[in-house]
């Protein structure tokens, strides 16, 4: 079958050893929190678990991480329906518009927010920070997913009677249902892990607990208890992607290249269907857009250039280091995933998820561990921070590899084995260039996660060195936004442009 994403012959050990050598490295805090939940013994263990406030914190938390996943999915299928199957005006325009919520560190919005309206802090005020930051996620792997689906499916659901609403949902996105579920997963993932927003709107969930444990040094242990809870949900949301995403690919009609689907004409709709983009961008872009003029207009003479320009500078090398080792270590784990699935790769693909969905401070807590007991020559030096960021964002890379591979048709690749080709000059030849746009767009992501990252770079930046997200955070959290303007400013201008390079991805000419 043209579309299937599995192969007859048995995963190669050429992508087998490096895939498992990388979820091997991704599961490297787990060991550290194990012997810190268990330096006390399992019925301290048990006995934090059973705790009715460790109730009140999980139910907290699964809420926070419902709410927004479902809002996101809700917020990004639509937008990205409208992008991929309307004539809706600026398309090109929106497509990249509305990515730039995801330049936005989640700290610096619901800091902003909070200055624009302090009656927004509590639960919906973390609801609707992290929404915003996150359905961008949802909307880009979505975009990508209907903008390969073969129209000639939908044409045949047409042509039996079938209507619009009925085509859309039962064809278009269920093709696409993978891609939605592979971002809704990212989404939850941050969701269950972020910091900075629940503790700028003063929402009490699992990782604000957490850093509090552990800044004050008074019980680690519990701190340890509690990270391993929130492993045991990123485990069962790992798992329920799988579920929701099934065995199939999308397929299609015939071998060869899709062609673009045709547009649907909005008419007098046009109007409705700008409201949504339009109130999106007011939220995510003018609201604290003008929190942030009103910051820099205060900043005045209290801005060091040289200060900025280092800053500016280690924030850019260091996460496009980051960014290159993320997507070298996932490209065999992607293409495993995408290729070759059966139980062994499933399980090592959900073990690259694991740590994604554990706070970073426990992240960067475990690897400073690392660092002074095996990796010592490289402690506080750059290398132990990009090996920290890689454990931290190689299943972004993952996901995008595996949807990239996904989308080339493996009937190609098997033509050209046919033809003499050996398997991995086959899969050059073909596949990797039709993945490479899905590629480049997972390191562009890669990229810009890092440059917003703080609690593994407060704790492992190299001494002396400061990036963008350190120096906003010192100043903000004493409340100095005059001082931290510049610096936020800088983060979200640069952040910009492989947000940029995003949404002209996942739009392309047709």
């Amino acid at each position: 079958m043209a579309g299937s994403v599995r192969t007859a012959h048995r995963p190669p050990a050429l992508l087998v050893l490096p895939a498992a050598l990388v979820a091997a490295a991704t599961l490297i805090p787990l060991v550290y929190l194990g012997d810190r939940a268990l330096s006390r013994g399992w019925s301290a263990v048990v006995a934090e678990v059973v705790q009715p406030r460790t109730a009140a914190l999980v139910g907290r938390s699964l809420l926070l991480v419902v709410t927004v996943t479902a809002a996101c999915v809700v917020l990004g299928v639509t937008l990205a329906v409208l992008l991929t199957r309307t004539d809706i005006p600026g398309r090109r325009i929106w497509s990249v518009a509305l990515t730039l919520p995801l330049a936005m560190p989640s700290y610096l919005l619901a800091y902003l927010w909070v200055s624009a309206v302090p009656s927004v802090a509590g639960f919906w005020g973390a609801v609707l920070v992290l929404t915003l930051v996150s359905y961008p996620l949802v909307l880009l792997t979505t975009t990508a997913a209907l903008a390969r689906v073969d129209p000639a499916q939908e044409e045949v659901a047409r042509s039996l009677g079938r209507g619009g609403w009925a085509v859309l949902f039962g064809v278009t996105l269920r093709q696409a249902r993978a891609a939605i579920a592979a971002g809704a997963l990212l989404v939850a993932l941050y969701v269950l892990s972020d910091f900075g927003a629940v503790a700028a709107m003063r929402f009490e969930a699992f990782t604000w607990v957490i850093y509090g444990a552990y800044r004050s040094g008074f019980n680690p242990s519990r701190a340890a208890v509690l990270s391993l809870v929130l492993m045991v949900f990123a485990v069962a949301l790992v798992a329920a992607e799988h579920l929701v995403r099934g065995r199939a690919a999308a397929s299609r009609v015939g071998s060869g290249a899709p062609r673009p689907a045709p547009r649907n004409r909005l008419g007098g709709w046009t109007g409705v269907a700008l409201a949504a983009p339009v109130a999106v961008l007011a939220a995510a872009v003018l609201v604290p857009g003008a929190a942030l003029v009103d910051w820099l207009a205060t900043a005045g003479p209290r801005w060091d250039p040289g200060l900025w320009l280092a800053a500016l500078g280690s924030t850019l090398w260091l996460s496009a280091a980051a960014a290159l080792v993320s997507t070298v270590a996932a490209l065999p784990l992607g293409v495993l995933a995408a290729r070759h699935r059966d139980r062994a790769t499933r399980a090592l693909e959900g073990a690259s998820y694991v740590a994604h969905g554990l706070p970073a401070i426990v992240i960067a807590i475990s690897m400073v561990s690392l660092g002074v007991l095996l990796l010592r020559p490289i402690y506080q030096r750059e290398p132990l921070l990009i090996l920290a960021y890689s454990v931290l964002f190689v299943p972004l890379a993952v996901g995008s590899v595996r949807a990239a591979v996904e989308s080339a048709p493996i009937r190609l690749e098997e033509v050209a084995r046919s033809l003499g080709r050996t398997p991995v000059r086959a899969f050059t030849a073909v596949t990797a260039r039709v993945a490479l746009p899905g590629i480049a767009a997972g390191a562009a992501m890669v990229l810009l996660t890092c440059m917003k990252e703080l609690p593994v770079t407060l704790l492992l930046h190299p001494t002396g060195t400061d990036t963008l997200a350190t120096r906003l955070w010192g100043y903000s959290s004493v409340s100095d936004y005059a001082a931290a303007a510049p610096y936020a400013a800088a983060l979200l201008v640069f952040a910009a442009v492989p947000t940029a390079l995003l949404g002209a991805w996942s739009v392309r000419s047709d």
